[in-house]
């Protein structure tokens, strides 16, 4: 359909999540084609864990990629435990998994660990560096392993429409990620992720990501509708837009696909609504 590569959500988040079934998710949209299984994160709300998530996910694939979209790592403490975490799941998947973090904006999640909410951005900043450098076996702590096989650790994508987030991208990351942003605004935050980029000094070029909500189905706009506006209900403005915003016929993804690939996107990754499983071949069928 395009150049841009298309992911799948894994159904961490939404009512009707089954433990027991997300494995069959994972083989289902490995075999589909999907290009990467994303997956969402908080703490103060009753959704999986995304790294457990994103392991359960690699013990039943071998090509398909993993990736956190986004782990809100600053409020996880020190980066020995999340890096070992992290290290494990890229082993278990034989190098399949990209790290995407952010800061986050629910202060409840911070609270609930006991992490300072108003200075998560420079707690942020220490963790990556501590990250990188426990995954070089230069670490605060020495002798924290598994070490990453592949040459500088483990691919770190950073997210967040803030310039000090781009600016984090610029400095950390391999890429940046955009969430909760319409195709038509994504282009320009592309330029400006890019421009942070070059101020940088980089010379590589950063991957691009971003995450819609997509649900088929005669039932899809209800569904879909539900949950949004609950799982966003700590912002009202929010849980509205996404819950009208969500793509709900095949031929609004193609749209969006061929969109997001206009404004610089290398991977739009499509998160689900609901856990049945047949939302996987519906939505390959219209994205792919």
């Amino acid at each position: 359909m395009s150049d841009v590569d298309i992911g799948l959500g894994l159904p961490t988040t939404v009512p009707d999540k089954s433990g027991t079934e997300l494995p069959s998710w994972a083989r289902e949209a490995e075999q589909a084609g999907f290009a990467s299984l994303g997956v969402l994160d908080r703490l103060v709300y009753d959704n999986f864990e995304s790294l457990v998530s994103l392991a359960a996910a690699a013990a039943v694939t071998s090509r398909i990629r993993l990736a956190s979209t986004i782990l809100i790592a600053g409020y996880r403490g020190g980066a020995s435990l999340l890096a070992k975490q992290a290290a494990t799941v890229d082993a278990i998947s034989g190098g399949r998994l990209t790290l995407g973090v952010a800061a986050g904006g629910r202060e409840d999640d911070y609270a609930a660990t006991g992490a300072d909410y108003p200075g998560r951005g420079p707690r942020l900043d220490t963790l990556l560096d501590e990250l990188r450098a426990t995954w070089d076996g230069a670490g605060p702590v020495p002798g924290i392993g598994p070490r990453p096989d592949r040459p500088g650790g483990i691919p770190l994508l950073v997210g967040g429409h803030s310039r000090a987030a781009m600016r984090r991208s610029a400095k950390y990351g391999t890429g940046w990620i955009a969430g909760g942003s319409s195709a038509t605004d994504y282009g320009e935050l592309v330029r400006r992720a890019k421009e942070e980029w070059t101020a940088a000094g980089r010379t590589d070029r950063p991957r691009m990501v971003s995450l819609v909500y997509a649900c088929l189905g005669p039932d899809a706009g209800p569904t879909a509708g539900r949950y949004l506006r609950d799982y966003y209900s700590f912002v009202n403005v929010k849980a509205e837009r996404a819950a009208t915003g969500v793509l709900v016929d095949p031929a609004q993804i193609r749209e969006a696909v061929g969109a997001y690939a206009r404004a610089g996107c290398d991977e739009l990754i499509l998160l689900p609504c609901t856990a049945d499983l047949k939302q996987v071949g519906l939505l390959a069928e219209a994205a792919l």
